[in-house]
């Protein structure tokens, strides 16, 4: 009797989703052997120079460059060789789901009134279904595109120097409240529920997309420091939705000594406890705690803005989201409300700027429901589909989640390039490009070469894979990648992927980490200038 062959869902949580997340991408360990290739060309000194590095004795540097419209090859460093790819991988999952759904597609988020309406009175239940919109409109600027910053607030517990946007995060629910007073409604006998039945979340994609996302399903915690040494440091936070409930014991400490601050919580994630210490210097520290119900969240966040609105609602706003009340289907049941998101393209540009891992793993779900399916598993036939669309060599690509953030990605250089050649011949190559962070700019390239000659010129997506060396006391960097375009003369864009597998920190301090995200951005850089002045 032949053995069974486990599901994909089983075999991508076998190899586990033991990840530590850093600014750039994500973190996890190891390295990848690889045999050298011909180079086209003589490395330039300053790249050779930084190879050389003590940080990269056991490390293996991988380098590609390509002209997109005459296929010539100018780098080429172990091309065709698996690199861990940290969230250069996001290059693939994003533009899978960007051709699934179409950029200027919208979600479309309606709430139903399920039940007979008698004057003001709705006798029954709203019903919001959620449609995987990433943002529900808390990250949306007045003129529709969507804010981010350099260091994502989802990245707080983990890197410095992490910041909010100033929009609301309840702004999508509050604006579906107001629209549910100006249909007429003004009591509601029955009760609130979140319709999340548009795909299962599912534990194998790290961190779990769920089709109800507010404000990426965590509380943002802001701690000020006090007067001065010794007294109570300032605790702002957000969104403020019931029950949660936000304590600190945080101490002022003297100007120069360390900020340390730690988050626990319930089981139940509406208990957060913030401690520790705040330099009186410091500047506004910024932590976040996981949403662990983001249905039941956002249902009581909807019966608060209703009663701000002016909607009374008879069902008590906390507890559990009544799944059990959702009809088979919303024939008959008038919509409303409805927010209607901005364009996919837009949420693309957060993704890519800030390595936001929840939105990419996201999207395979997206393109599972794209296909009739609530499994995000059948995301990955989609994603096959699109890259064989798009000539890409599916083989030199391995993928079980969306981010990169699974021990088992892996992609060759050469594959990356291929993704960006692809979209260099589409009517949408400048929208694609100028979604990458650029060099000196913006994104997770934005404190890189901020005054070198290639500011502005390098559009690339940034990756990191690494965990600690507890022998050594040091980080182990699996990878720390890049790859997009170099501005070689106005208007010409070449692809190229530069990277490096199995370097390792001086010291355990994350710094470390920073200055080789710095090498391989001189990297590109130099790329991008010896290609320029050879024109």
């Amino acid at each position: 009797m032949s053995p069974s062959v486990p599901s994909r869902s089983a075999r991508r949580r076998a190899v586990g989703t033991l990840c530590v997340l850093l600014a750039v991408g994500v973190v996890i360990t190891g390295l990848v052997q690889a045999a050298p290739s011909t180079t086209p060309r003589a490395i330039d000194p300053r790249i050779a120079a930084v190879m050389r590095k003590p940080d990269y004795r056991h490390a293996q540097w991988g380098l590609f460059q390509q002209d997109p419209r005459t296929g010539k090859v100018t780098e080429s460093r172990y091309a065709d060789q698996f690199f861990i790819p940290g969230s250069t991988a996001k290059l693939f999952s994003v533009s899978g789901t960007w051709h699934t759904l179409g950029s200027d597609h919208h979600f479309v988020t309606p709430v139903h009134a399920v039940g007979q309406r008698r004057n003001a009175t709705l006798k029954g239940d709203l019903d919001l279904v959620a449609q995987g919109d990433l943002t529900l409109g808390g990250r949306t600027r007045k003129d529709g595109t969507v804010a981010f910053t350099t260091i994502d607030h989802t990245y707080a517990n983990d890197v410095p120097g992490a910041t909010l946007t100033p929009e609301n995060p309840l702004a999508g629910i509050d604006q579906l409240a107001r629209q549910v007073r100006q249909s007429g409604i003004r009591r509601v006998d029955g009760d609130v529920v979140v319709d999340a039945r548009l795909f299962q979340p599912d534990p194998g994609l790290d961190p779990v997309p769920t089709p109800l996302i507010i404000n990426d399903n965590v509380i943002d915690l802001l701690t000020t420091p006090g007067a001065e040494a010794g007294t109570p440091a300032g605790l702002e936070w957000r969104p403020k939705v019931a029950p949660y409930h936000v304590t600190s014991s945080v101490r002022t400490v003297a100007a120069g000594k360390p900020s340390d601050i730690n988050v626990s919580s319930s089981p139940d994630g509406t208990r957060i406890q913030l401690s520790g210490t705040i330099a009186a210097d410091s500047a506004p520290v910024l932590r976040v705690s996981a949403v662990k119900d983001p249905n039941a969240f956002g249902r009581t966040a909807l019966i608060e803005a209703l009663q701000r609105a002016g909607v009374e609602v008879r069902a008590k706003a906390v507890g559990r989201n009544p799944v059990r009340q959702l009809p088979r289907s919303y024939k008959g049941a008038p919509t409303v409300a409805r927010y209607t998101s901005p364009v996919y393209a837009q949420y693309a540009k957060l993704i890519l700027k800030v390595s936001h891992n929840l939105g990419a793993n996201l999207g395979i779900c997206l393109m599972a429901t794209s296909t009739g399916s609530t499994n995000c598993d059948d995301g990955f036939p989609v994603l096959a589909k699109f890259l064989d669309h798009a000539q890409v060599d599916r083989k030199a690509v391995q993928l079980a989640d969306g981010r990169g953030g699974n021990p088992a990605d892996r992609t060759t250089p050469r594959a990356l390039a291929q993704i960006l050649t692809y979209w260099q011949r589409t009517p949408e190559a400048r929208r694609f490009r100028t979604s990458l962070p650029i060099l000196g700019v913006d994104g997770t390239l934005a404190d890189s070469c901020r005054s070198c000659p290639s500011r502005g010129k390098v559009f690339a997506k940034t990756g990191t894979a690494a965990g600690g060396d507890l022998l050594n006391d040091r980080l182990a960097v699996g990878a720390e990648t890049t790859a997009g375009y170099l501005e070689t003369r106005k208007g010409h864009f070449d692809v190229f992927f530069a990277g490096v597998n199995g370097a390792a920190t001086p010291t355990a301090d994350i710094t470390g980490i920073l200055t080789i995200a710095n090498d391989v951005s001189d990297v590109a850089a130099y790329l991008q200038q010896q290609a320029a002045g050879g024109h």
